[in-house]
């Protein structure tokens, strides 16, 4: 934390240092790089547009506070790239992440939304390899904070789409997807009473599902719609996607078969004709039916793509078999080149407990925070992020990465 407060201060003293803009003038954009190169005395880079074939990296340091990890150290890096046309082809980008804390979690990540030339593929990735842990609690958006028990294992995952434009912004494809939880055991210090006594186990006896190891395997269909302007810092725009996977039973040693649906749509809304200010809404749901998911598996907090919804809670906070998840953030610059900015957001989380009878909607769970915002690379519009989130029951986490939430 302290390297991003560094970071921040930096940027911010070193404002006086850039150019003097005429009145009449939009002020040059400045970057972190452009920061650097004022310090040493030279001009900042000009804000050429970005050609074909270019590639654009950015890198920062991973340092937060979150409660299902503890405080986390290490480095994430941006690559944006353009493959085609920038008439015709969107910039795509991909995050790679490697990070250490103090509940010695080790994760390695990387994630992307790559589109080929003028648009006609689009791939998404989702990569992860874990040596991790994660408190397990009761499901649905009630669950109580006393009922945590840590468990530790060993986290694989491979979910890759790949989508085929069949109209301007328009997709439709299928992917494959993989999780692999496995030497599933109790958590330091868990003595075996309350380990059998956990939601997981409990929860995994009476689906039939196995204690040590649960996989998840099958393919999918997806059909996605993005008028977004950019999918690394939207201005303006709309995405929204809808997709189904079937989980086999056996299929790359899959332990159980089930289905889900899953939605997700976002808007972004300007204030203004300056891209200064813009209200970000981000809903999405994750339904499971006609089967039995594994415990991890199941829809739960911190589980998207990117890992970013449910700022304020831990991954894994709240699970169940469906969830339904509502954000909005209010973006805004704090200093007329671009350089700073500022973000405050409200979010909330259902969650079911179908066993229990807890249906979407009995209870939820609401967030809240604001960050601060570092413009890494203005070319493709790459932020350095740090968020300060709060939750119910005394719930709060600090997160620095890159690229934008949502």
């Amino acid at each position: 934390m302290r390297a991003a407060i560094i970071a921040f201060a930096i940027a911010a003293s070193a404002l006086a240092a850039g150019p003097a803009a005429a009145q009449d003038t939009p002020p040059e954009t400045l970057d972190l790089l452009d920061v650097w190169n004022l310090i040493r005395h030279k001009p900042p880079t000009p804000p050429a547009p970005v050609q074909e074939g270019e590639s654009m990296k950015a890198i920062a340091p991973v340092i937060g506070v979150k409660p299902s990890a503890g405080v986390m150290f290490g480095a994430a890096g941006n690559v944006a790239s353009l493959t085609g046309d920038p008439s015709t082809t969107h910039i795509s980008s991909m995050v790679v992440s490697g990070n250490y804390s103090t509940k010695q979690q080790t994760s390695l990540s990387a994630r992307w939304t790559w589109l080929t030339s003028d648009d006609r593929w689009r791939i998404e990735g989702d990569n992860r390899a874990q040596w991790t842990s994660q408190d397990t609690y009761g499901l649905g958006t009630a669950s109580e904070v006393g009922d945590a028990v840590n468990a530790k294992f060993n986290f694989f995952r491979v979910h890759e789409t790949v989508l085929r434009q069949i109209r301007p912004s328009l997709f439709a494809g299928a992917g494959i997807h993989f999780d692999d939880h496995s030497a599933i055991h109790p958590g330091e210090g868990v003595e075996d009473a309350a380990w059998m006594a956990t939601s997981f186990v409990q929860y995994s006896q009476v689906h039939n599902l196995p204690l040590d190891r649960q996989v998840s395997a099958g393919p999918s269909v997806a059909i996605l719609a993005d008028t977004r302007d950019s999918a690394i810092n939207p201005y303006q725009g709309w995405f929204a996607t809808a997709s189904y996977r079937g989980l086999i039973k056996g299929f790359l040693g899959g332990s159980s078969g089930w289905q889900l649906v899953h939605l997700d749509g976002r808007t972004y809304l300007p204030i203004g004709s300056e891209n200064r200010r813009r209200i970000a809404v981000w809903l999405f749901g994750d339904f499971t039916f006609a089967g039995s998911p594994p415990y991890f598996d199941l829809p739960a907090t911190g589980m998207d793509q990117y890992g970013r919804s449910g700022r304020g809670y831990g991954e894994g906070r709240f699970r169940g078999e469906r969830l339904m998840y509502g954000e909005i953030e209010y973006r805004d610059t704090l200093t007329q080149n671009g350089l700073l900015g500022w973000v405050a957001f409200l979010n909330a989380t259902t969650v079911s407990n179908l066993q229990d009878g807890q249906r979407l909607f009995q209870s939820a769970a609401p967030g809240a925070g604001a960050g601060l915002r570092a413009l890494i690379n203005k070319r493709s519009r790459t932020n350095l992020c740090f968020d300060v989130g709060f939750g119910k029951d005394g719930s709060r986490g600090v997160y620095l990465a890159v690229q934008e939430a949502f």
